[in-house]
């Protein structure tokens, strides 16, 4: 039921690569390492936030020769704060809506849009950029992973720590939940 033909369009614009510089001409912020909050083991390498996230890149994944993940939302090296829900759990909206930021919409089997009422404040990677973490099957499509069925990255400990959007038609994006995390300097 998902439908993102329609809503994919080359902006013309490119992703930024480096950290805006703020109003004094500093960086944003200093490189930061995300560990489990459980047990304290690296997630990622140093990263260095952006400003916001950006938007994903266009890409015709119904063209593409093989398929596989979209190119990644965030470049790699860096995060992004999602300011708004993402995630499991999706409820009915009376209005037409994108299920969440970047994702395009989703109905249910009764034709209504189904909206994220997940965690805001994810903090968004590029998926190439995390280490060790073990897949747990929770919503899957045709080629990838989906985040409609909530987290499905496993620490090595065992807890659940992100949720990885990696199918064709989506934005490829890893969102490490805020409550799971922790970030610590390199």
């Amino acid at each position: 039921m998902h439908d993102r033909r329609d809503q994919a369009q080359d902006t013309g614009k490119a992703a930024p690569t480096h950290p805006a510089p703020a109003a004094d001409g500093a960086t944003e912020a200093e490189a930061v390492v995300f560990v489990c909050a459980a047990c304290e083991v690296p997630l990622t390498g140093p990263l260095t936030r952006l400003p916001a996230v950006p938007e994903a890149p266009y890409y015709e994944w119904w063209n593409a020769e093989e398929p596989g993940p979209s190119p990644p939302t965030v470049p790699s090296g860096c995060y992004a704060i999602e300011t708004e829900p993402y995630g499991a759990p999706l409820v009915a909206s009376e209005v037409p809506a994108q299920a969440m930021p970047r994702y395009g919409t989703i109905s249910n089997e009764h034709g209504q849009y189904l909206v994220s009422q997940g965690p805001r404040g994810n903090i968004v990677i590029n998926p190439d950029d995390a280490h060790g973490l073990e897949y747990h099957h929770a919503s899957s499509a045709c080629c990838g992973a989906t985040p409609t069925g909530g987290m499905n990255q496993l620490c090595t400990c065992g807890t659940p720590v992100a949720t990885l959007c990696s199918d064709c038609c989506c934005p490829y994006e890893l969102h490490l939940s805020p409550d799971r995390v922790r970030a610590v300097g390199p």
